[in-house]
């Protein structure tokens, strides 16, 4: 396994990390993520993640969860994701976890490096069935 832990072994218990240590953890030498309170170091598998590299690179440094937990990820998934932790956030810094702003999920248009606005991928679809409908009933 790619993992940084001993397999079965949670030797990262008690071991705690402040939340301003695992922001400096941003970047493809050093990547880590939050999920549930506890800190992953993803840095050995950016190569080897299905979804990509980038996909984990865009929530380094912070939590990840509710963008874990919207992918929807295997039992295995979640089994090798435990082969990563390296410890636990710090008690004192869980309440500084905050669910992303609407403009976070869109992405901010001032900065086209990470602007991928809403999806409306399904509008035409549902525009022409709309269309469709009101034509029937002429």
């Amino acid at each position: 396994m790619v993992g940084s832990s001993e397999a079965g072994g949670e030797s990262w218990r008690g071991r705690y990390y402040r939340l301003e240590e695992v922001q400096k953890h941003n970047n493809s030498q050093s990547t880590w993520i939050i999920l549930h309170h506890r800190i992953y170091d993803v840095t050995k598998f950016l190569d080897e993640h299905p979804g990509g590299e980038e996909v984990l690179r865009e929530q380094a440094g912070g939590d990840a969860t509710e963008n874990f937990e919207d992918v929807g990820h295997s039992t295995d998934a979640r089994t090798m994701s435990e082969t990563f932790i390296v410890g636990e956030l710090h008690p004192d810094d869980r309440g500084k976890l905050q669910k992303p702003t609407f403009m976070v999920q869109l992405g901010d248009p001032g900065n086209s490096s990470n602007y991928r606005g809403p999806d409306v991928s399904f509008l035409h679809v549902r525009v022409n069935a709309l269309l469709r409908t009101n034509a029937r009933r002429d």
